[in-house]
């Protein structure tokens, strides 16, 4: 079973930038298709971004585009979202996400698509 651990959260000031990286354990991500969520006190987890097996798809949230950059190491075992150009609506707790199985050309956007979860990281970005 795959364990998921998020790192690189913390408190950024508005237009800075922060790299959050997703490590596995236990198992590999690298047959499968890996997204990052986010989700804001009192608001329901949404979509930040998803990179399939190769990296050769990328999807990401109308919100994040062009400040937001998702890839991976698949020798790390580890996928990273490099966030810049941070605004204080990004405040939130992200989590990344290990896609279902067979999904893992496709870099899914919705969270019943993933089923296994890392426990989250905090970002928050002040004004």
């Amino acid at each position: 079973q795959v364990q998921l651990a998020e790192s690189g959260g913390g408190l950024v000031q508005v237009g800075g930038s922060l790299r959050l990286s997703c490590a596995a354990s236990g198992d590999t991500f690298n047959t499968y298709s890996v997204g990052w969520f986010r989700q804001a006190p009192g608001k329901e987890r949404e979509f930040v971004a998803a990179i399939n097996l190769s990296g050769g798809r990328l999807q990401y949230a109308d919100s994040v585009k062009g400040r937001f950059t998702i890839s991976r190491d698949n020798a790390r075992n580890t996928v990273y979202l490099q966030m810049n150009s941070l605004k204080s609506e990004d405040t939130a707790v992200y989590y990344c996400a290990r896609s279902r199985r067979g999904l893992r050309s496709s870099a899914p956007i919705t969270i019943p698509e993933y089923d296994y979860w890392g426990q989250g990281t905090q970002v928050t970005v002040s004004s």
